[in-house]
């Protein structure tokens, strides 16, 4: 599976200039390699990007949370999100599994994983609970 060097890119201006909240990758079957699907602001929110997620797709994304800790410290996490809904093809669900461990380790600063098969599994309180 080949990552095109725009998904490396677009991850390493999220982890060091904050350009970006969330980025959306997907899969293009035909020429089996991983590309930018979507890019969200800075100042888009979790809901946006949850809705940026296909109901009937895989993807992989990447979301930087912000957040406070209990000592008052802002900080920030990358989540690493495998989206793999139940309704997908069984063969993309495949494909998707197959190379996640691959795409994962080209995107170096990853914090947090999260596998999610349905909005439930990746809600607002997951992510908080995850990032503590």
């Amino acid at each position: 599976m080949a990552v095109d060097d725009d998904c490396k890119l677009k991850f390493l201006e999220l982890k060091t200039k904050r350009n970006y909240r969330f980025i959306v990758f997907k899969i293009q079957e035909e020429t089996q390699q991983v590309v930018v699907e979507k890019v969200g602001t800075p100042n888009e929110t979790f809901q946006e990007f949850t809705n940026s997620l296909p109901a009937n797709e895989c993807r992989y994304a990447v979301f930087d949370y912000n957040f406070t800790t209990n000592e008052n410290c802002q900080k920030s996490k990358i989540f690493f999100i495998a989206w793999s809904p139940d309704m997908s093809r069984v063969r993309s669900k495949m494909l998707y599994a197959s190379s996640k461990d691959k795409f994962k380790r080209q995107l170096d600063g990853i914090q947090v994983e999260l596998q999610a098969t349905d909005p439930s599994e990746m809600s607002l309180d997951i992510v908080k609970e995850r990032a503590f």
